[in-house]
């Protein structure tokens, strides 16, 4: 019996031991993932306010000029999903060529597909990510409260709370909208006077010297080159 008891306690030891080292390596290799992420992280650049109708190929046309894209994530709108301007993360070969994008879009306007503003760059936070790992050492849990817990008026109230920032982006996001519907209607406007400006001009100095300009330069005797 003392025998028998010996080896099962040593077998049970043994068993400790395996899973102690299972968890450190998983330890290592949540460590390692996270590490990863992060690096990949640092190189994503978050591109906001893009057109509706800007797909995968447009953003790589867009800023392959500041580096190699290695890949471009849409974040989907569940909030309000109808045609509204989207985002995206775009994933940079480096952090310098992460941070050309954010230096030359915050300074310079940045169009993309003809959108009525530019587009807007930040560097890519940890929470916009759908498929980031976790945080090694850390552990979410859920559960259902009852009524008598102290917790309870709590989830109530952040229930409440997200509801309302939910009814206020709503609104924001009308307003916006409809900013973007008069500044496009302006800049239509002003793109077609401007092109009935540059008609003008054009129908003044004809190619065939048959223009008002070339005939008022016939009258006084004056030269008119015609480029």
């Amino acid at each position: 019996m003392w025998s028998l008891g010996l080896a099962k306690s040593g077998l049970d030891g043994f068993g400790c031991i395996s899973d102690i080292f299972s968890l450190y390596m998983a330890s290592l290799s949540a460590q390692a993932d996270y590490a990863a992420f992060e690096e990949r992280r640092k190189r994503t650049v978050y591109l906001d306010n893009l057109s509706p109708q800007v797909t995968e190929p447009v953003v790589r046309t867009a800023l392959n000029q500041f580096g190699n894209v290695k890949s471009v994530q849409f974040i989907p709108n569940y909030i309000e999903p109808r045609n509204i301007p989207q985002c995206a993360l775009v994933e940079m070969e480096n952090t310098r060529q992460a941070e050309a994008v954010l230096s030359e879009i915050s300074q310079f306007p940045f169009m993309i597909s003809g959108m009525p503003r530019p587009v807007r760059a930040r560097p890519a936070q940890v929470g916009m990510f759908g498929d980031k790992p976790n945080i090694p050492g850390r552990t979410i849990r859920c559960c259902w409260l009852d009524e008598n817990n102290p917790n309870f008026k709590i989830a109530q109230k952040t229930k409440a709370l997200i509801w309302k920032n939910a009814a206020e982006s709503a609104f924001l996001q009308k307003q916006v909208l409809q900013e973007e519907e008069k500044l496009a209607r302006q800049q239509d406007e002003t793109l077609k006077a401007n092109y009935k400006k540059f008609e003008l001009i054009d129908s003044i100095t004809l190619n065939d010297k048959t223009g008002p300009a070339d005939k008022l330069a016939k009258h006084y005797d004056l030269k008119i080159a015609h480029d």
